[in-house]
């Protein structure tokens, strides 16, 4: 679908800052990459979901914040640390006396990265709807939530239901939530239908077409998954490295992904929901909003962590200024 007129009606948030909510973990991993078991040292770094989104968005030049909890250890500075210095507002992280930071080590294998979660108990678990007083959320045109912190704990569950519970019409800010189904997080059989239900009460939606059939159906095709999750006023599907499509109440827009050489793909996600949503709030077209996710996810399929450097700004803009002819012969070298 594609006609310039539908493209420029389509639903966005209004520009303004955004605020991401979730848990981020020190995260160990082999340092150069192998065994575990074999491995002569560690590389810590930070991993989170909604910590990326943000750290993204403030390298594209949004306004961000980050709101979580940490444990008041050394681990927990450190990550606060981090995200701060990637130019994330993080005021509104709490340090908790009680409960640990979240730990996750990543495994390394012929077959792909194992990943390892340690945050049973962690600080970030005992979030709940309190978060959702922040100031930040009273100046926020989006605030961002994903599939992952409702699998935390009870608390966490009540945080994004309260958050979804307002009807959109009379929100305050819009938000957006990305599916990232964790598997090894939720009991069997349980998190299908919660997902469905959470991520359909949402303005924005991602999710991949790969999480969407081993939640829902084995067979779905990206309309299918609209099917299934018919009231965001924007759905985006990502096919892998394939190709990204975002569905409204004015169509369909499809862009093929950006050809890149995968050194890790963990954080690609969180880097395409960062870019598309600066598209979004800057009024680009959706085929621009799609392109710049597909730019920004480049970068972090090219590092070992989550979080890798954006191309250059006159390349972006180069590569966002392509006819898609052009655009598909990118792909092509």
């Amino acid at each position: 679908m594609n006609s310039a007129s539908a493209s420029r009606a389509a639903w966005r948030p209004r520009e303004g800052p955004v605020v991401c909510v979730g848990e981020t973990m020190a995260a160990l991993a082999p340092a150069p990459a192998e065994s575990l078991e074999r491995a002569e040292g560690l590389r810590l770094s930070v991993a989170g979901a909604e910590s990326n989104v943000a750290m993204y968005l403030a390298d594209l030049g949004v306004p961000v914040a980050w709101l979580s909890a940490l444990g008041d250890d050394a681990l927990g500075r450190r990550v606060r640390a981090a995200v701060g210095a990637a130019g994330v507002d993080v005021g509104g992280v709490r340090h908790d006396p009680e409960r640990p930071t979240g730990l996750l080590v990543k495994e390394p294998a012929a077959t792909g990265t194992r990943v390892h979660y340690y945050r049973g108990g962690s600080a970030a678990s005992a979030l709940g709807p309190e978060v959702l007083k922040d100031d930040r959320l009273r100046s926020a045109s989006v605030v961002h939530l994903t599939g992952i912190t409702p699998a935390l704990s009870r608390s966490c569950l009540s945080l994004v239901e309260e958050a979804l519970a307002t009807p959109p019409d009379e929100r305050p800010y819009a938000i957006s939530f990305d599916v990232n189904h964790r598997k090894a997080l939720w009991p069997p059989g349980t998190a299908a239908p919660v997902l469905r239900e959470l991520a359909d009460r949402a303005d924005l939606v991602l999710v991949g077409l790969d999480e969407a059939q081993d939640l829902w159906d084995a067979g779905l095709e990206p309309d299918g998954v609209r099917r299934l999750l018919p009231h965001p006023r924007l759905l985006v599907v990502k096919d892998g490295g394939r190709s990204a499509t975002v569905f409204g109440d004015e169509g369909s827009w499809t862009v093929p992904a950006l050809r890149t050489d995968v050194v890790e793909p963990v954080g690609a996600g969180d880097a395409f929901a960062a870019g598309f949503l600066t598209g979004l709030l800057r009024g680009a077209d959706m085929e621009r909003a799609l392109r710049l996710g597909h730019i920004t996810a480049g970068s972090a399929l090219q590092v070992t962590g989550d979080h890798g450097p954006l191309p250059d700004k006159a390349r972006i803009e180069e590569l966002l200024g392509l006819s898609a002819p052009d655009w598909a012969r990118v792909n092509r070298e």
